[in-house]
């Protein structure tokens, strides 16, 4: 009685399958991942404070790290996380270790100031039968836009009767500043046309 009382909730804690075709359970998942993710804090130092890719994967790295130190239960790191099995993590934990020598090697960082890199154009026709993940053509009235930026003219004001379009270029200003503007690609269900947006530089 006692074993049947005491021993299923104990059972019931242990791995026996991950689901996933040639992806082994890991019994000490959790001591694995914090030694992984120790490992990756230390590795990335090498990388220069300001980048992105440092920031970004010091953050999720901390925070899986303290999860994974605060939960014993491999169930519960997972739920957690929500990236997957511990197994699973195993691996991107592997894989980050080797992009950051791989980043640390190939040095994107390091590329001087006055750099100018080359551009080839290749005008050869796609082919049907490949995909094109390009947006349409910007609106005239993004360049109109941008032409009053430019010349610091007033922007026509929008009556209450105009709506924006999703299928529209959305176009954020603010003149008698300094300004520069990007253009981001946004391919959703409602649009597929380029999104501009002109941020204000304080």
């Amino acid at each position: 009685m006692f074993l049947r009382v005491i021993g299923r909730p104990l059972l019931a804690k242990v791995k026996q399958t991950t689901g996933i075709v040639g992806l082994d359970v890991v019994p000490n998942a959790r001591e694995v991942l914090i030694n992984l993710y120790t490992k990756t804090l230390k590795e990335i130092q090498a990388v220069p404070e300001d980048e992105g890719y440092r920031k970004a994967v010091e953050s999720f790295t901390r925070h899986r790290l303290k999860v994974c130190q605060e939960e014993e239960d491999w169930e519960m790191i997972e739920k957690k996380l929500g990236c997957g099995q511990v197994e699973e993590l195993i691996e991107e934990a592997q894989d980050e270790l080797k992009l950051i020598e791989k980043m640390i090697e190939w040095d994107p960082w390091g590329v001087p100031d006055d750099y100018e890199c080359e551009v080839i154009e290749n005008d050869a026709p796609v082919p049907k039968h490949v995909p094109l993940h390009r947006p349409g053509p910007l609106p005239e009235e993004f360049y109109k836009t941008l032409e009053a930026v430019q010349s610091k003219n007033d922007a026509p004001a929008v009556t209450s009767g105009q709506t924006e379009s999703k299928e529209n270029a959305k176009c954020y200003l603010s003149l008698n500043k300094p300004t520069f503007w990007y253009l981001s690609g946004a391919e959703d269900v409602d649009s597929l046309n380029w999104k501009v947006m002109i941020i204000i530089e304080e």
